[in-house]
């Protein structure tokens, strides 16, 4: 019988396993010739398949890994415990599990003991019986700034920040829970208040957020400003809602969606908005309840009465900040009102602050002061002072001296042109306003007659279409003008300012690779300036009330490029005058004064802000014996006062009886500077200086202090020298700033 040849067979009938070569080809008829050759035991190995191993013997016993093998690989697991994946975290496991409420005594959200942390709030000392009783659910824990954001303050803003944040928490003041930032420009109010918002929105002493939305109002012209600083210093941790613009239906949208947020995890905690949607959208905004509210530029709430006061005051909130570098600008009653939004009640109605603080200190300051009446005035100031300065916080420009580099502010007296002289002398004549002013105070019909005064000092020009009409005040006046004047082509020599600004640009251009700002109050005014830009081919751009924000931002971030080749930048205080950063240029020249001496202030610190690398030169051009040197009298007068109260300066002069202001309408011909004269300058003999100001004097509050008069020895700045040999039409007087210190 043949017996099977199969694999399987095979391997059943094979007594020692496979001794066969699987690698090797297998050839039956070779094998075959083998098999008869060989010995019977060894015939079955040549049906064996090289390509194919016999199955293994079934077995019911399961296979077993090394025991000791498998007990090593546990222990190198159990040796590893779980790490939390933050990069340097400090904080114990416990037995805490993901997802299990957290049990045992709450930590801060931030070490509190780390090298630079910014502690605002330290928990008391607990006893060791008190440990005991205590709740742990209740027990205060710290509250520290965000590491992020405390790296990248300065000293003075991380005092700011700790002072807003027990004001806000009504640390400071029991029951009140506003404060004024009063820093000027400058010093980071912006960023101070993005850490404040930050803190408030993650963290308070009972381990939970003290707020869970806040709101920012400010100008439209910072509304993108703000989104970007946030973005800048916070990155995406957080999702800020600006709105400025869009049909009314959207934006009222948006904010019902902005205020009907609830919960920890909000996910837009903050809104930005213009103070103008703001008061057109207030009633959706005033359903809810918000966490903080502050306004920027809070100037702006001087009067309790405008709309935009009322609105913001009726937003339920208790906490308040409001941002202003300049306070007191007109009169203490405005200063009033925004102590009032801030903490209402703590200088009690506006009727008992007028009596009690307002008329003492006003008539103490007078020049013409009895003692009685000075002293009063000092004990009020004081009293007034120790009160608000709980609530606000002031620090000046100088702590910028550290940072930034040297500012030097220039005025400069500029003499009226024969044709300005006459025209000036002939509205004098004709107009009589000062026959309309009574009691030192100005009255609506004489507006106009200091607005063509004031046009006439920058440029006849200006002024030639009412020659033409013979407006009240101009009529004959045409026959003064040059034959053949044309006002189409602009003619620098017939102002003493533009000619002075002519020559201050043409040398700034030849001698350097300097940048300059021009602003004005009027838009004629910078219409002068792009006709003087395109005669001198100097290339220029201009902001003003007719561009839209989205532009200005384009625009600014291209004039600060270094790669911009724009040399001139034209701003119209009334429009940008608040907030801009014109880094890329370091000269910045101030056409014409305004009544208000914190919007030229505001202008004024638009080159000198973080980022400016190059010293930087502030001209103020005034027409002298003119209007703009009683408006800039005037404007020293209520430097004084925002020195005195908010400043706490002791020692400001009393340079300017109120009785002065009815010498508005006149011209003094024969004066190089008028203001110079009624200063009672004590350093100066016929016009040069013949000793240096006192020791420690603080040139920043009022121009008592100009340090170089009518000298061109004292001069410093290279280009005024050069304009003095050419412009001999005008005189000139140095303000600096202490920061000056040490240049030779």
């Amino acid at each position: 019988m043949r017996r099977s040849l199969a694999p399987s067979q095979l391997a059943k009938r094979k007594p020692g396993g496979d001794d066969s070569e699987d690698d090797e080809d297998w050839h039956p008829e070779a094998t075959l010739k083998k098999r008869k050759a060989g010995s019977e035991s060894q015939s079955w190995e040549c049906y064996v398949s090289p390509f194919r191993k016999p199955l293994a013997p079934l077995t019911n016993r399961p296979h077993c890994l090394d025991s000791s093998k498998h007990e090593a690989f546990i222990r190198s697991i159990l040796s590893k415990p779980f790490k939390i994946p933050i990069p340097n975290y400090q904080g114990s496991l416990g037995l805490r599990a993901l997802g299990i409420k957290r049990t045992g005594v709450r930590s801060a959200l931030h070490d509190p003991f780390e090298e630079g942390a910014l502690v605002l709030y330290e928990p008391p000392p607990l006893s060791a019986h008190d440990q005991l009783k205590i709740d742990k659910d209740k027990v205060p824990i710290h509250v520290v700034v965000d590491p992020v954001l405390s790296r990248v303050l300065r000293p003075h803003q991380r005092e700011g920040v700790k002072f807003l944040w027990e004001c806000v928490t009504s640390r400071r003041i029991p029951g009140s829970h506003g404060c004024i930032m009063a820093d000027e420009m400058g010093l980071g109010k912006t960023l101070q208040c993005i850490t404040l918002m930050w803190t408030l929105l993650r963290q308070s002493p009972d381990g939970k957020p003290e707020i869970d939305k806040a709101m920012v109002v400010s100008p439209s012209s910072l509304v993108k400003n703000w989104y970007n600083e946030v973005g800048k210093w916070l990155g995406g941790r957080i999702q800020p809602l600006a709105i400025d613009g869009g049909s009314k239906d959207e934006i009222d949208r948006k904010l019902a969606g902005f205020m009907n947020q609830r919960g920890l995890r909000v996910p837009s905690p903050i809104l930005i908005i213009s103070y103008e949607t703001f008061r057109l959208h207030a009633e959706v905004l005033q359903k809810g309840s918000v966490g903080l509210v502050i306004c920027d530029e809070g100037h702006r709430l001087k009067n309790s009465e405008n709309q935009t006061y009322q609105a913001l005051d009726g937003l339920n909130t208790p906490r308040r900040v409001l941002i202003s570098g300049t306070p007191i600008q007109n009169d203490l009653l405005e200063y009033f009102s925004l102590v009032h939004f801030v903490n209402s009640g703590i200088l009690g109605t506006a009727q008992e602050f007028k009596k009690h603080f307002e008329i003492p200190i006003l008539k103490g300051r007078d020049a013409d002061a009895s003692e009685a009446e000075r002293h009063k005035g000092e004990e009020r100031l004081k009293e007034l002072i120790s009160i608000v300065n709980r609530c606000l916080i002031r620090r000046t420009s100088d702590i910028l001296s550290k940072y930034l580099p040297v500012k030097i502010e220039q005025v400069v007296c500029c003499r009226l042109t024969p044709l300005q002289t006459e025209l000036y002398k002939h509205f004098l004549k004709q107009a009589k306003p000062a026959e309309e002013l009574k009691e030192g105070k100005i009255s609506v019909s004489s507006l106009s007659s200091i607005t063509s005064l004031k046009k006439l000092c920058n440029h006849p020009a200006l002024i030639y279409e009412k020659c033409v009409e013979e407006e009240e005040g101009f009529a004959g006046a045409l026959e003064l003008f040059p034959t053949g004047y044309s006002p189409k082509s602009l003619e620098p020599q017939l102002s003493g300012k533009m000619l002075v600004l002519d020559y201050i640009l043409a040398v700034t251009r030849s001698t350097s690779n300097d940048k300059v700002v021009l602003v004005s109050n009027y838009t004629q005014t910078l219409d002068l300036f792009e006709k003087l830009c395109r005669t001198r081919r100097y290339l220029y751009v201009r902001l003003d009330g007719t561009m839209s924000i989205k532009k200005r931002a384009k625009i600014v971030e291209r004039f600060n490029s270094l790669s911009s080749p724009d040399f001139v930048f034209m701003l119209s205080s009334k429009a940008g005058g608040c907030g801009l950063n014109l880094i890329g240029a370091n000269r910045l020249i101030m056409f014409d004064p305004d009544w208000n001496p914190a919007n030229d202030e505001q202008a004024m610190a638009r080159v000198w802000r973080d980022g400016q690398k190059k010293t930087c030169y502030i001209y103020r051009l005034l027409s002298t014996g003119t209007i703009e040197e009683k408006i800039f009298q005037r404007q020293t007068h209520k430097k004084a006062l925002s020195s005195c109260v908010v400043d706490e300066e002791q020692d400001v002069e009393r340079h300017f009886s109120l009785g002065e202001l009815k010498e508005l309408f006149t011209l003094n011909e024969t004066t190089a500077s008028d203001t110079h004269d009624k200063i009672k300058c004590r350093r100066c003999v016929n016009g040069h200086q013949v000793k240096p100001p006192p020791e420690g004097s603080d040139c920043t509050s009022d121009l008592s202090q100009w340090n170089h008069c009518a000298d061109k020895r004292g001069l410093q700045d290279s280009v005024l020298k050069a304009t003095w040999d050419a412009a001999v039409t005008f005189t000139f007087h140095h303000h600096s700033h202490e920061e000056q210190r040490g240049i030779p």
